[in-house]
């Protein structure tokens, strides 16, 4: 806007002429800028909204730039519970009754934060950033067997839900099975892929008896430990083997 004031009449129509040629879908101006007459004239007889912000042009920029991305990810929506459980976004799914949101509601009990329950939205965020919402109809509210719909920001304060989450595990809850081989070491690294994304994924079985709220606390600790670089079972494992070596070369140098 500063250049054009600054050229005559004719050059400056000339440029605006070749400006609203183009199909522009609105026009921001930036450092609060007034909006010459003359230029917002040609933007009304075309019906070309103009915006002024106060924000700098490189802010502005940024920050489309982000609703854009944010706008036009890919999605998909998944039947589930998410949670913040010491900071790591932990998605629990399984078959319905299993006791998902019960698990969710004793986990917010316990000081976690709710951000979806039975129905968690998804988006992929720069192409590897799965960020987990709640649908806006269920927002903040959970459904218990027995009790109803319930708001859990009424009951137990804005600091226990939130509106968003990065999704860093799943965890499948199933009923018990005898017949089922379960990982007993943790040596097995499952993955859950979700929108091309493959999360690490642990199984636990649900019985009479299991704590399934604090086995998830243990796994989302566990998770972080491995994001700081620390793998617990395979370290026991290295451990075991080492000392399997150790034991086996003493046996053959007391035979010897």
């Amino acid at each position: 806007l500063h250049d054009l004031a600054t050229v005559s009449e004719a050059r400056r129509n000339a440029n605006l002429g070749r400006f609203f040629g183009y199909r522009i879908p609105c026009i921001i101006v930036s450092r609060g800028q007034k909006v010459p007459k003359y230029f917002l004239d040609r933007a009304t007889a075309i019906k070309v909204p103009i915006f002024v912000s106060p924000l700098m042009t490189a802010t502005i920029a940024s920050q489309i730039t982000i609703f854009i991305e944010e706008e036009t990810a890919p999605e998909s929506s998944l039947h589930g519970t998410l949670l913040d459980v010491f900071g790591i976004g932990t998605l629990l799914i399984g078959k319905s009754g299993i006791g998902k949101s019960e698990c969710a509601l004793e986990l917010v009990e316990r000081g976690h934060q709710l951000v979806a329950d039975d129905l968690v939205e998804i988006k992929l965020l720069a192409g590897k950033v799965l960020m987990g919402y709640s649908n806006d109809l269920i927002h903040h509210h959970m459904e218990i067997r027995g009790l109803g719909i319930i708001n859990i920001r009424s009951m137990f304060g804005a600091g226990a839900v939130r509106n968003q989450k990065r999704i860093s595990m799943v965890v499948t809850l199933e009923k018990w099975s005898k017949r089922a081989e379960y990982d007993r070491l943790g040596l097995e690294d499952r993955t859950y892929p979700i929108l091309g994304i493959d999360l690490p994924h642990l199984i636990i079985p649900v019985r009479p008896g299991r704590n399934i709220p604090i086995l998830i606390e243990v796994a989302a600790l566990g998770q972080r430990a491995k994001q700081m670089g620390e793998h617990p079972a395979q370290e026991f494992n290295r451990r075991l083997i080492a000392s399997m070596a150790e034991t086996e070369a003493a046996g053959e140098e007391g035979g010897a």
